[in-house]
């Protein structure tokens, strides 16, 4: 995680001289990406939660996501992460919404995603979502790397 914190620090600064708010809303990285961005002095300023959707449950009940909404749309794509990250954003009234769904491995998802495959979102003044394929099946180290792109993409954004 620790190279993690210098991305959450240039967020965190940004947001902080914006004076804008974030809420996450994960699922395969279990609370790294909150983690980081809590990692740095100051995020009461601007981090107001986050919620690990690791479940059907949690979806249903965290994020108040009925299966009906989920009709044509599946978990880990693009879609569901562009839906969570809006969700989140409305759920907690914040500037900016950041989501991540995918398989972290060692084997794909019930979806047919191979292990490797995130798909993340952000939800604001910008609006963005990318998939990355990592190619691995190390759940530790898709962990990290859907973390880091997901921040990386917020970071992004947050420039233009």
């Amino acid at each position: 995680m620790k190279d993690l914190v210098p991305i959450a620090e240039k967020i965190a600064a940004r947001l902080i001289e914006r004076r804008q708010t974030i809420a996450v809303a994960e699922s395969s990285t279990g609370g790294l990406i909150s983690a980081s961005l809590l990692a740095v002095p100051g995020a009461s300023a601007y981090f107001l939660g986050s919620a690990v959707v690791y479940t059907r449950d949690a979806r249903r009940l965290l994020m108040d996501i009925p299966d009906e909404a989920m009709k044509g749309i599946r978990s880990a794509s693009e879609p569901y992460a562009k839906l969570l990250a809006s969700q989140i954003r409305a759920r907690f009234a914040t500037d900016w919404g950041l989501s991540e769904t995918g398989a972290t491995g060692p084997t794909g998802n019930r979806y047919g995603d191979a292990a490797g495959h995130c798909s993340m979102g952000i939800a604001g003044p910008a609006n963005a979502v990318i998939t990355l394929e990592t190619g691995s099946a190390d759940r530790l180290a898709n962990m990290h790397s859907f973390a880091a792109a997901a921040l990386n993409l917020l970071l992004r954004n947050l420039s233009g």
